[in-house]
This record gives structure tokens, sequence and C-alpha cells, in this order.
């Protein structure tokens, strides 16, 4: 016994000796390819140590959010936002104690009028049903808040079938986004908004042009209810969707029309859309073809444009017009996209918004066509506000990712996600159980619509659409705040 405890320390030790050596040989030769490289001075000047600089640079993505950004600091979403969004998703109190941690006085901030005398509990009602379209088979809904874009292919197989199951289970709509319609989407049995991007994946014809069979295929199920026509979004307005080859599968690549293994990369426009004649000849296209609601999606830049659109549809007609229309902010998503166009293009939804609903009231359009507004729109506090300024309803991509348990680990645009949303490496995937997740989605929907109703209650309306301009008020520069009615003076409109 004891002559084998003696081999086996001196095999342990010839075996460390060994890795030693092998170590110090690797760091030698680590040494030699740095001092002798000139591309990076880093390395060059500071060899082997020089290289940690990439790796913690890395790190940093993911530890910064935990150890070092203060709760309402850190973007593009701070950790009292995610904290916000985990905690409703999963159902759990979420009250703070000892004050607001929010900094009141900074400019942008929204404020929220409350009145002496708010509404009791017993009084409150549910946000009425809202109709949209002027079509054979208009769309009714109640929903307030609803699941925006995201492809499949840009999302997981567990991922989609979490939405569409938690969806159905809050009874609000999920969006396709421009990857097609999937058998996961219809699964779980949730009202579906279908997207034609300008690639027309799902609906194209061995040309990429919209292909009318594939696309009465697509709406032919009972769940679909709408359709969207993609312009731009707000990851990468100007651009079209970018889906790395490594995320196209074989079944993706069937689903969407186009190669196994190849980027996906759609035009910057519809092909067959070059002005505003051609896009209302689409949405009349489409709206006859379909009998369903059929909308456009579009960041807001030039402002001249909403001008000549809306001209031209009172010379066509309204036969011509959208039945909604589809705001996105030029902040971001969780899409792939150039940082110079997820930085610096379009405008944001805080004046895209205000904008676009008073162009449709100057325009006599307000009833016609309904606002649906995305971007950002993660907590009560922002669904309030886009309600305040006229949107009929509000959709969230990236809020929905953190119900899902999203970590903002900032991986979407690759096939790393650690949390199994944003990839299809099966092993990754293995914790994002849908039936599981589906409870969360569902509750983080609730949850949202409870507390926008809570500020409405607050502000003295009975259910969240009834808020308007003057029930808020925005911080300016010197710290008080002036009414968002002010800013941007009260439209009349009905409900």
């Amino acid at each position: 016994m004891q002559n084998f405890l003696f081999a086996t320390l001196e095999w342990m030790t010839a075996l460390l000796v060994l890795l030693i050596g092998m170590s110090m040989l690797a760091v030698a030769v680590i040494y030699v390819i740095d001092v002798s490289q000139t591309k990076q001075a880093i390395r060059h000047n500071y060899p082997v140590i020089g290289r940690f600089r990439y790796l913690f640079e890395h790190l940093g993505e993911f530890f910064r959010q935990y150890f070092f950004a203060m709760d309402r600091e850190e973007l593009p979403f701070n950790r009292s936002q995610r904290s916000w969004c985990y905690r409703a998703a999963k159902n759990l109190d979420n009250t703070i104690a000892f004050g607001s941690t929010h900094d009141l006085r900074i400019p942008g901030t929204i404020l929220f009028v409350n009145c002496p005398f708010p509404t009791l509990d017993e009084d409150a009602v549910d946000p009425k049903p809202v109709t949209i379209g002027q079509c054979r088979q208009p769309y009714t809904t109640a929903s307030v808040f609803n699941i925006s874009g995201m492809s499949f292919g840009a999302i997981s197989k567990p991922a989609v079938l979490a939405l569409s199951k938690g969806a159905k289970m809050a009874g609000c709509w999920m969006n396709t986004g421009e990857g097609g319609l999937s058998p996961y989407h219809l699964e779980g049995g949730a009202d579906i908004v279908f997207q034609i991007g300008t690639a027309k994946y799902g609906v194209r014809d061995e040309h990429g042009n919209l292909s009318d069979q594939k696309l009465l295929e697509v709406t032919s199920h009972e769940q679909v209810k709408m359709v969207e026509i993609k312009l731009s979004q707000g990851a990468k307005p100007g651009k079209g969707g970018i889906l790395p080859g490594a995320k196209v599968t074989e079944e993706i690549a069937k689903i969407r029309g186009i190669p196994v293994g190849q980027d996906s990369i759609s035009p910057n426009r519809h092909l067959d859309v070059e002005n505003n004649s051609e896009l209302l000849e689409m949405i009349h296209h489409v709206r006859n073809l379909t009998g369903k609601p059929v909308g456009i999606k579009t960041v807001i830049g030039a402002q001249g444009w909403l001008d000549s659109l809306f001209e031209e549809i009172f010379e066509r007609g309204m036969d011509f017009a959208p039945d909604f229309f589809t705001i996105d902010s030029a902040d971001g998503g969780s899409g792939a996209a150039p940082m110079s166009l997820m930085d610096d293009v379009g405008l944001p939804i805080r004046e895209s918004l205000p904008l676009v609903i008073d162009k449709l009231v100057e325009y006599g359009l307000r009833e016609r066509i309904k606002v649906i507004v995305a971007g950002k729109l993660v907590t009560p506090t922002d669904v309030a506000w886009a309600l305040c300024m006229g949107a009929d309803f509000a959709n969230s991509a990236r809020g929905f990712m953190f119900a899902l348990g999203c970590i903002q680990a900032l991986q979407c645009n690759k096939n790393t996600c650690p949390t199994g949303i944003t990839t299809h490496n099966k092993q990754l995937q293995t914790g994002l159980d849908p039936e599981d997740k589906a409870v969360r989605v569902k509750y983080y929907a609730k949850n949202m619509v409870k507390e926008v109703g809570v500020i409405a209650h607050s502000c003295g309306v009975r259910e969240p659409r009834q808020l308007r301009r003057h029930h808020a008020r925005i911080v300016t520069d010197n710290g008080l705040s002036i009414p968002l009615s002010k800013l941007h003076p009260e439209t009349v409109r009905k409900r």
C-alpha cells in the first residue's frame, strides 16, 4: 500500500512538472509572438499580460451590470427596469420602500398628475375593446400591451413557443417579425400579427417577389389576425434585417425560403415599393387579398413624408389607407445592426409618437388609423406615457425577453445567448422551458396592464386608454416639470 502511495505521488509530481513545463513553453511562445507582431501596440509593449485586456473587456459586458453600474444608470436598460420586469414576470411583489431611487430632477423624466379624488377599485373597468381595420375580417381586441416582432431565427424555438403560449394565456397578440410564420407561433394558440419584411420571408416566390398564394396560405390561419408591412425598425432604420449564417438552420431556411447557412440580409426597402403611391397599392392589394387589417411599421425620420402620405390617401380614398401604424423608436432593438444606425439614425419615440398622432388628427385620420407604439416600453411608466400621448396599443420585444430570462448579455446578434433565447445551440436552449416561461410571459403582460391601470386610477380615469396628455408632465432642463400638453398641445379625439 505504501509503495502504491509513493508511486502515485511520483506520478502526480511528474505530471505537475510536465504541466508547468508545457505552460512555461506556451507562455514563451506567446511572448515571442506578441513581441514580434506590430498590429496591436498593447500586446507588443506588454507581451502575454496585454492579452488579458481583451478578456477583461469581454467579461466587462457581463459583470458591469452586477458589480459596477448603479440601479438607474446603465444602458440600454438599467438594473431598476430589469428588476421590475423580472419580478412582474415571476408575479412577485413589486413594491419598494424608503423612497424612490429615481432622481426626479433629471430632464425628460415623466411625472403623472394624480388627482385629489382617484378612481376607486370598484369603479375601475377593464380596457375597452378596440377594433382595427375596415375590411372583411376586422380585428377587435381589448389588449393594451402586446409582443413586438421577433423572428423565428433571431430567437429560438423554445422562446417562440413560450411567447406564443404566454400570449394566449395573457390575451395579447404576438408579432412574428420578418422571419415568417413558423409552426411554433401557431402551436401556443395566440393571436398573430404576420409581418411582411423587405425580403418577404415566408411569402416570397423563387425570385423574392410577394407570392399571393403563399400569403393566402399564411393568412388563412384563423390565428393570423393582421398583416404588418415593415418599412423599417428601431434597431436599423434604413437597413434590412440581418440574421447571421450560423443561425440559418435547415428549418429556418425552409420557412424563410432561403439557402441554409448563409447570412440572411434583407434589402433596405421593399424592392417593389419606392414611393407612397406604390406603398398604398401594396396595402390595398394585401387587404383585398387576405380580407384582414393591414398596417405599416416604421421609424419616423423625414417629417414631410407623413404629409405627402396622408395627402396621397385623400387623393386615392380611404380604401387605400393603412388600418394601423406601428411606430418604432430609433434607439435600438434586439436585432443585429450597425452601431451607426442603432445609435444615430431616426427619431426616438418621445418625439415621433406625438408627431404622428398630431398629423393624424390634422388630416382627420385619427379614427381611421389606429396607432401601435414600440421602443423600450418595458415598464408601466413607459406604457402609460405612450397612452397619454395618444397610442392605442403598446408593443415590447425586449421586455418580453426579460420575462423569458434575458440577462442583457448583449449576445443577441451571435449564436451564444447564455439564456437560450437568441441562440440555436441546443445545449444553451435546454434551460429555457417553454411551459415554465410561458407563465412568466403571461404574468409580465398582466402585471404591466394592472400597474398601468394603477397609474390611470391615480390620475382619476377608469381605464388606461382614458389617459390624456394633461395627465402627465415632463421635467425640463431647470429640473422643474411642465405639462405634456404644453410641450405637445392636447389633441381632441374619440375613443
